[in-house]
């Protein structure tokens, strides 16, 4: 599997805003300068985590963007679903996968199978929080 641009991005924001004094609003040029990303860029971003309920965004002085919750309680899983959708790295193994005439009979289903769940465990483990912790001890 590989994670597209956006989803790396949208991991990068949302840990700089794990990192902020919680309540804390950060611009967007400001963010979008930290992680040499374009203004424009990002823009589509934020609103997918916003519309999605990860970030919340403030019009206006002083506005900007923070979590909507704790960093203790968002996941890597949970910024790369909204980014990339489906973290399943077969077709067939997708939440909306229309059954398929081949399931029994798979040889290869067992591993792609195992394969989905260390991922999907893996990034449920990672925390915004985690990494967050890494921009302040360097």
């Amino acid at each position: 599997m590989m994670i597209s641009t956006k989803g790396r991005y949208a991991l990068r924001v949302m840990v700089r805003l794990a990192a902020l004094p919680p309540g804390d609003y950060i611009p967007l040029r400001d963010l979008a300068d930290q992680e040499d990303i374009s203004e424009k860029y990002l823009e589509v971003i934020m609103k997918a985590l916003v519309k999605e309920g990860l970030a919340v965004g403030l019009r206006g002085k002083g506005g900007g963007y923070r979590l909507s919750r704790p960093a203790d309680t968002i996941t890597a899983a949970d910024v790369l679903r909204v980014m990339e959708g489906s973290l399943a790295p077969a077709a067939c193994l997708a939440p909306d996968a229309s059954p398929c005439p081949r399931r029994e009979a798979c040889p290869v289903l067992p591993m792609w199978k195992e394969y989905h769940w260390l991922t999907e465990h893996f990034f449920e483990g990672k925390t915004l929080r985690q990494m967050a912790d890494r921009i302040k001890k360097s």
